[in-house]
Parts: structure tokens; C-alpha cells; sequence
């Protein structure tokens, strides 16, 4: 039997890379091309031939799905293919760097060498994952095809999360919204971007995606019905002139319906833009782009009303991820606001492939965009002396923000994050230009240096140059570039101090007998609450520590420590569990059981976002208030899990207890003479209930109330919330966190 499913694998493995082939028709320019694919499919397999996955098919299959997806959804040509095959083997495999190398060549090994992951653990305090980013980063501004390929790996781990434990899932999950889909989006992936949003979210909020998911299946029909109809007066007339086009519906992704039901306070049946109709047209001639465009959107406005205010025109000024299209939102028949996007072919490839598409379509402008922005990208990292944390927290802001235009005097344009100051403009001309900044005439009117910036504004910079960066300055810029700049600038002048800080330093350790030379300095980092060594140098030359808390510590493992640690309590509460309990078997990690014993742990239910029996949680290691328990919702999920995993613990409600929790509630209904006290009668009469506090706002007969309540577990709640909705004039009743 075993030979027998081992000759089917076999013939399924071949399958899919002749699958993969056929997607990578544009790749296989000759018979050499060809042959270096087959040469790197059989090192792959040959190297993951004893590998398995979770799921428990042979591991090759993921390697050819994710050169699959460089072939066929990013449109990535041979060179991407095979390193995509052989991404994992540097790294999980006998084979090395100069194996590649020397069988593939030297641009196969950078790439590869890009895509393995940081081994090992340089220092317990540093999050090996925030690590691994930076050099994710990094090799961007080397060749983009190491991102490009990553985001594929990371979107067919996606995909197949299923088979994992549900830590991993909400560790990768996490992460994945944190960097990779952020990635995408700059990357201008807008499908993929989309994808990996979603599939986070099926993740991290099962039941409301399958809720959305189920709506949407539910109206499908009546969309498309609604298409059909609004769609048939703009198909005659485009057909009249002759314009080949393609109208199509295109629904909002579930995360982005989710984000805006989350952030707006609305139902599902509120969110007014479900979807948007997309309108492709084939332009005989680039020149005619432009035109054609602009022809489509007078058809459009010819039968439906506008909203001047939600005109976008990235056809003129492309996205900085090369984006090009025309955006409006007119008014349909049926009263629902609907957005019309308007994209030639070409356009529409870049939108769902991004900055593949550019190199098949030689266009000066958008791939001239990209590649401004990739020597942003170079500068800033090349130059960066930040921590890890803050790098990647800074780079990311800048991935995700809308964009503005502004001019200088000259008429040059440039393109910069919404909310950018006249300072982030300065120091976006050139270094020495921000360092030496007073002020700017922004449309001839003298304004000060956190003057925000709108679009179309035009920005003459005043300098002098005696001029120096301040601290303040860190508050009211937007960009990378600038903060990074300033930083830089600060940290020059503190070095000088910071030089007597170590000096000082190193004789408080030598009093200890504590060697210096071949410790991390991290723990000690992080008890004094400052953000690096040359901040922790600087504090200790200007008296701002209390260098006699010193001897609180001790080396273990090279490493600086508080002489008991959270982690060593943690540890050793299990140990002593595990013999007086058969509740917890083979423990590989700290499982933290919340309800059962927890006197002997040092923790506290988190404030952001009061989690109670019933709410799936986990425990997070805090530097000094013990350990924190979080929901999986928290708002802080996806940050903590992505940049600090090493401090995660499981976390689980084994024991009923006779214990009361507190969490909000939020009411809104219709105003009427005793709806006040008919709440209240129902939390504290009818389910003995206990109030904790009450507060209700009306506004033209609409009331909101705010009621904190103490409740055993989420049964209890959810009982309390479906008698709450029973009473007359209540028209919502959800949970909240404070």
C-alpha cells in the first residue's frame, strides 16, 4: 500500500509542476530557460523528499504553488520561478548558498539568501521576527523579487492555515496583516492584498467572517441584478461610439466591509458601498488613454448624478505604486451611492498585478513612480540606525496612507503621505533642506514648520543655516525620510554625552564583578524604559537612572537579567503543577489556565479589551506588570503577536468560578418616557445583574447609553444582551470594550 501512495504522489507532484508550467507560459523564452526550471523543480524535490507538511502531503507541493503564484498572479518570469522552488532549501535542507550559486548563479543565491529566515536567537530580549523583517526589508531595496516572492509564500500559507494549531494560525495571521499585507498593497497587489486581509481575518474572527461571507452570498443575486440594470444605459452608449470595453461588478473584500462595519459603528446593511462597477476599455494607443477615459466618465455622468467630492483622477497623477485609474461615485436610480471605476487594460493589469506588470508594459511614468519610491526605500534603510521596532513601525506607517500632491516653486510635483507637514516636504528635497528648515510660503502665505499640507498646495522652503533638528520636530512629521533624518541629527549629539554614560556604566558592572563585554544589554533596556543603548548611555551621563538598582541583576546566558523572572515564575508554577495535576499533560510551552489556581501567577486581565470567561485570550509577558491577558479581537493582537511572539503564552478558561467580570455594553434606540428604567429593570431585577455604572446621551430621539456590567462568563452576557434587545425602543445592543 505504502508504494502504491507513494507512485500516486509521485504522478500528483509532476501534475503540479506541469500545472505551474502551463501558468508560466511567458517565462519559457528557450530551451535553456526550460531546462534551469526542470533542473531546479528535481533539486527540490530531491532536497524535501523526507519533508512533510502539516497536513501531511509531501512539502514540494508548496513550493510549486508558490512559484505557481509568482507565474501566475504576480506574473513573475523564470528567474523568480526558480527561486521560488527552491526558497526553502538554504534554509530547511542540506543544501547551501554556494550550492546555488554554483548551479544556478549568483543573482539565484542573493535572491534565496533574501528569502531564509534569520536562524538561531541572537538575544532572548530581540523578536527574532522583527529581525527577520528588517532583513525582509532590507533586500527590497536589492531586488524587489525577494518581497515579491515572500508575499507568495505568505499568501499560500494562508491559504492552507487550516492545518496548524490556532497560536501558529494567530501568530501568522497577525503578521500577516501587520507587514505583508501592507506589502502588497505598496507592491500595488491589489488581489492578493485583499486576499491576505481576508483570509487574516477568517483567522482571527471566524464568525464574523462566515456572518459577512453568508450576507454576501445572500444578496448576490440582487447585485447582480442592480449591475445589470444600472449598467445597460452606459453598455449602449459606449457601444455607440464604438469603444471596446468590459463591465464588470467588483464586491468589497470581507476585511474591508468588517474594517468599515468596525470603524464607522455600522451594520453590515449600512456599509452603502458593498461593491463598485469597474469599466475596462481597450485603447488602441497609449496617447489615447487619457482621453478615453474621460470620454467613458461624460457617458457615466450623462445618466447619473455625481458626487464632485469623491472625483479621484489617478490617471493624471498615478499612485506611487503606479496606480492609474479614474474614480467617481454617482447616484443610481434605486437612491444607493455606487462608485464607478474607469481603467484602461493596461492600467487594470498593473492594479491586479502591480509592479510585475511594469516591465511588461514599458511605460515611463508608473515605472518611474516605483522606482523613486524603491530608492526612498534604499536610503532609509541603508541609512537607519533605529532599533528594529521602530523601523519597521515607522517604514510601515508610510505603506498603507493615502497620498497628497504638492508643487514646488518650480512646478516640480511630489507625491507625500496624507498629513505630511511642510517639514516632511523639506527634508523630501533634500536632507540638508530639512535640517536647516524655519518655515515655508505654502501658496505664497508664510506658515510654520508643522503646517499640514493639503493637495494641489504649492511650497516654497525657508531655510538658514544655523537652523538645527529639535526633539519637537519627531511630533509633527509624517514620513519615514524625515523622522528617520531627525533622528539621525539627535542621535549625533547625544552620542557625544552618551560616550561618559558607558564609561560609567562599565565601573558600575565592574563594582558587581559583572563582566560587561559579552552581555546584552536588552532586559536592562527595557526596566529602565528606554528604547536603545545609546539612549540607555545618554540617560545614565545625565543622572536620569538609578544605576543602584543594578544589583537586582544577574548574567544568565549571557544575557542580563532581573535575578527572578516573569518567565522563570511562569515556569516554575508549571513544573510545580504538573505534579500535583493530570489536567495538563507533556506541556512543550507555558500553558497559562486562567480560573484554575492563578494566585501563584503575577497577572491582570488587559484594559484594552476586558476580556471575560467564554472570550478566546492568550497571555502576553510584560516587562513590569506581569502578565496581561488579552482577547484574540484585542485591537493590540496583531502588533503584540507580530513583534513579540517570544512573549506569548497559550491561554485558557478550564474552570468555572464564581467570580464577576466587568465589560460595557452600548445601547441605542428610540427616546420614550420610561426606556431608562426599563433597562435597568432588566440588568438588575430580572438576571441579578450587578451595575458597575450607567450613562445615557439623547439627541433628536435617538438615545445612546453606556452601561458597565459584572457578568460570569459570555453565556451570561449574551443572555443579558438578547433580554436587553426585548425591550420596547432598543434597537442595538453590542458589547464594547471600555
Amino acid at each position: 500500500m505504502s508504494e502504491i501512495n507513494l507512485e500516486e504522489e509521485s504522478k500528483d507532484i509532476l501534475k503540479a509542476y506541469r500545472s505551474m508550467l502551463r501558468a508560466a507560459k511567458h517565462a519559457k523564452k528557450d530551451t535553456a530557460t526550460k531546462k534551469r526550471m526542470k533542473t531546479a523543480f528535481y533539486v527540490a524535490v530531491e532536497a524535501h523528499k523526507n519533508d512533510r507538511r502539516k497536513s501531511g502531503e509531501p512539502y514540494i507541493f508548496h513550493p510549486i504553488a508558490v512559484a505557481r503564484i509568482c507565474a501566475e498572479e504576480i506574473g513573475l518570469g523564470a528567474t523568480s520561478i526558480i527561486c521560488a522552488l527552491l526558497h526553502d532549501t538554504v534554509e530547511d535542507t542540506e543544501i547551501t548558498l554556494e550550492d546555488i550559486e554554483e548551479q544556478f548563479g549568483k543573482k539565484e543565491a542573493l535572491i534565496i539568501d533574501g528569502l531564509t529566515k534569520i536562524s538561531g536567537v541572537v538575544d532572548n530580549n530581540v523578536s527574532l521576527q522583527a529581525e527577520n523583517f528588517r532583513k525582509i526589508l532590507l533586500t527590497l531595496s536589492e531586488d524587489v523579487r525577494v518581497i515579491l516572492i515572500k508575499i507568495a509564500d505568505r499568501l499560500h500559507n494562508m491559504r492552507t492555515i487550516g492545518s496548524m494549531r490556532r497560536d501558529k494560525q494567530l501568530k501568522i495571521a497577525s503578521e500577516t496583516l501587520f507587514l505583508y499585507a501592507p506589502l502588497a498593497h505598496r507592491l500595488g497587489l491589489h488581489s492578493i492584498k485583499s486576499e491576505l486581509e481576508d483570509l487574516s481575518l477568517k483567522c482571527q474572527e471566524p464568525e464574523m467572517f462566515e456572518e459577512i461571507q453568508g450576507k454576501l452570498t445572500k444578496t448576490e443575486e440582487i447585485r447582480k441584478r442592480f449591475i445589470r440594470k444600472f449598467s445597460s444605459p452606459i453598455k449602449q452608449a459606449l457601444e455607440k461610439k464604438e469603444l471596446a470595453f468590459e463591465i464588470k461588478g467588483r464586491p468589497k473584500s470581507i476585511y474591508s466591509i468588517w474594517n468599515k462595519m468596525v470603524n464607522k459603528d455600522v451594520s453590515f446593511e449600512e456599509v452603502y458601498d458593498l461593491f463598485a462597477i469597474r469599466i475596462i476599455i481597450d485603447s488602441e494607443f497609449e496617447n489615447n488613454e487619457k482621453s478615453d477615459c474621460w470620454q467613458v466618465y461624460s457617458v457615466v455622468t450623462d445618466f447619473y448624478q455625481p458626487n464632485i467630492e469623491r472625483l479621484r483622477d489617478w490617471i493624471s497623477a498615478p499612485k506611487t505604486n503606479g496606480y492609474e485609474s479614474l474614480h467617481t461615485t454617482v447616484m443610481s436610480p434605486t437612491g444607493k451611492w455606487v462608485e464607478v471605476q474607469i481603467r484602461t487594460r493596461r492600467m487594470d493589469d498593473i492594479a491586479e498585478k502591480g509592479f510585475a506588470a511594469h516591465w511588461k508594459y514599458k511605460e515611463g511614468g508608473a515605472e518611474s513612480q516605483f522606482d523613486i519610491w524603491i530608492n526612498q526605500v534604499r536610503e532609509l534603510l541603508e541609512n537607519s540606525d533605529e532599533d528594529t521596532l521602530d523601523l519597521i513601525g515607522d517604514f510601515k506607517l508610510n505603506l498603507f496612507t493615502d497620498e497628497i500632491y504638492v508643487f514646488t516653486p518650480n512646478g516640480d510635483m511630489k507625491s507625500l503621505p496624507t498629513g505630511a507637514s511642510t517639514l516632511d516636504f523639506a527634508f523630501s528635497i533634500h536632507t540638508q533642506v530639512g535640517v536647516n528648515c524655519i518655515g515655508a510660503k505654502v501658496n505664497s502665505k508664510l506658515v510654520p514648520l508643522s503646517h499640514q499640507l493639503s493637495s494641489g498646495d504649492q511650497v516654497e522652503i525657508l531655510t538658514a543655516k544655523k537652523q538645527q533638528p529639535k526633539k519637537e520636530w519627531l511630533n509633527f512629521v509624517q514620513t519615514h525620510r524625515a523622522k528617520t533624518k531627525i533622528k539621525s541629527s539627535l542621535n549625533e549629539e547625544k552620542r557625544v554625552v552618551a560616550k561618559e554614560g558607558r564609561i560609567t556604566l562599565e565601573k558600575e558592572f565592574k563594582k558587581l564583578k559583572i563582566s560587561y563585554e559579552n552581555i546584552s544589554l536588552k532586559e536592562l533596556q527595557s526596566y529602565y524604559k528606554v528604547p536603545s543603548e545609546l539612549e540607555l548611555y545618554y540617560q545614565v551621563a545625565t543622572n536620569n537612572i538609578d544605576l543602584t538598582k543594578l544589583k537586582e541583576f544577574e548574567v544568565r546566558k549571557g544575557i542580563l537579567q532581573p535575578k527572578r523572572t516573569i518567565t522563570s515564575r511562569v515556569q516554575d508554577y508549571f513544573v510545580q503543577r504538573k505534579s500535583t495535576t493530570s489536567k495538563i499533560k507533556k506541556l512543550k510551552k507555558p500553558i497559562l489556565v486562567i480560573g484554575d489556581n492563578m494566585e501563584k501567577l503575577d497577572y491582570q486581565l488587559a484594559n484594552c479589551c476586558n476580556p471575560i470567561p467564554g472570550n478566546e485570550v492568550y497571555g502576553f509577558i510584560t516587562v513590569t506588570e506581569g502578565i496581561k491577558v488579552h482577547k484574540t479581537s484585542c485591537p493590540n493582537t496583531v502588533q503584540l503577536m507580530s513583534n513579540y511572539a517570544y512573549r506569548i503564552i497559550k491561554a485558557s478558561w478550564i474552570d468555572e468560578q464564581e467570580a464577576a467580570f466587568l465589560t460595557g455594553l452600548k445601547i441605542i434606540g428610540i427616546d420614550d418616557v420610561g426606556i431608562v428604567n426599563g433597562i435597568t429593570q432588566v440588568i438588575s431585577n430580572e438576571l441579578d445583574v450587578n451595575m458597575r455604572s450607567i450613562s445615557f446621551e439623547s439627541h433628536d430621539g435617538v438615545f445612546e447609553g453606556r452601561v458597565m456590567v459584572l457578568v460570569q462568563d459570555t453565556s451570561h452576557l449574551t443572555n443579558l444582551i438578547k433580554n436587553l434587545k426585548k425591550v420596547k425602543g432598543v434597537k442595538k445592543v453590542e458589547q464594547i470594550d471600555k
